[in-house]
């Protein structure tokens, strides 16, 4: 019981803004882009889309903290060097990736707003031009 209430009040003083400061040599937004950028393609549409829709929810300051957590695990998971099933394997290299980010925003769903869709919406455009169909999309998830 008292390592519960310890977590609650680690949980409640925690500042994700904070700790992604200190944690830049693992985690910045800029490794963040260029994994994104390079791989792209290669993970896929729905992977890419749903990986800056957490990604935007975990830069608004309306998400709340256990979701940024949930979020900072996932694409601190998806930049990573080192994997569970190496990258470099044809067609089953982000495979670990893409169910950790799956994982990640189904739980934190409820954090997702249109402003978020949008911007991941946006960014997606820029990222596959006219190879970007939402068609792969959940609706639930769509702009």
């Amino acid at each position: 019981m008292r390592k519960e209430k310890q977590h609650e009040i680690e949980l409640e003083n925690f500042n994700p803004d904070q700790a992604i400061k200190e944690n830049k040599k693992q985690f910045s937004e800029k490794k963040y882009m260029a994994k994104l950028l390079k791989y792209a393609k290669k993970i896929g549409i729905q992977v890419s889309y749903y990986s800056l829709l957490l990604f935007y929810a975990f830069k608004s300051p309306e998400t709340p903290k256990t979701a940024k957590l949930t979020i900072a695990g996932a694409l601190g998971y998806l930049i990573l060097p080192i994997d569970l099933i190496p990258d470099a394997l044809p067609a089953v290299g982000f495979a670990d990736d893409a169910a950790v980010i799956f994982r990640a925003l189904y739980s934190v769903t409820s954090s997702i707003d249109d402003t978020m869709k949008y911007q991941a919406h946006t960014r997606m455009k820029k990222l596959f031009g006219k190879n970007y169909d939402m068609d792969e999309i959940d609706n639930k998830f769509k702009v």
